[in-house]
């Protein structure tokens, strides 16, 4: 059995939707944009962070915030008249994004303690851009030729990864990495069909 969470408190809401919510951006479907939240009253905060904590103890994530507004946009130097040649963005509800980086605070060091994430991943870490993976990879290359070791490379391109994922074999994953609580929310979710 995974531990009791821990609650989510009134000030972590609130440092959230001052220093990481951006008021400039396009908010989702329900059009509740980080300037709204920012301008909130402290009865609002605490029924936000009411609403939070009801779905870490129910275990249930509402299927309204996982509804994504859909907007296109084409990539650079592509041919505008074909399908593939445009990216889409989701607008996801803000409350939901709140959520998102206040679990994302809570995991991140238990990814860090447990070393979870490799070290020469660069791609959605903090302090780490991927524009700096093929400064490492010269490195590795001339400190190979250097030594007289044979270097050798795979480079594979897989379109629309995220989108191909097998979500109960990375669910199944996470259970096993996560011994805590805050993956009880996405496993129990995937079971009843609630998470995708």
């Amino acid at each position: 059995m995974a531990l009791p969470m821990k609650k989510i408190r009134t000030n972590e809401v609130k440092n959230v939707i001052r220093y990481k919510i951006n008021p400039k951006k396009a908010p989702g479907y329900d059009f509740f944009t980080g300037k709204i939240l920012k301008e909130r009253s402290q009865k609002c905060l605490r029924a936000i962070t009411q609403s939070y904590n009801a779905i870490l103890q129910t275990e249930y994530f509402p299927c309204k915030w996982k509804v994504g507004q859909i907007i296109t946009i084409v990539k650079p130097e592509k041919n505008p008249n074909d399908i593939t040649s445009y990216r889409p963005i989701s607008l996801l509800p803000t409350l939901s994004k709140i959520l998102e980086k206040i679990f994302l605070k809570r995991l991140t060091p238990i990814t860090h303690e447990s070393k979870l994430i490799p070290s020469h991943q660069f791609g959605f870490k903090k302090e780490h851009r991927t524009n700096e993976q093929p400064h490492r990879l010269v490195y590795k290359t001339n400190n190979d030729l250097e030594s007289k070791h044979y270097c050798s490379a795979a480079f594979i391109d897989i379109s629309q990864a995220f989108d191909k994922v097998w979500h109960k074999g990375l669910l199944y994953k996470l259970k096993c990495a996560f011994a805590h609580s805050e993956y009880t929310l996405l496993n129990r979710n995937s079971r009843t069909g609630h998470f995708k």
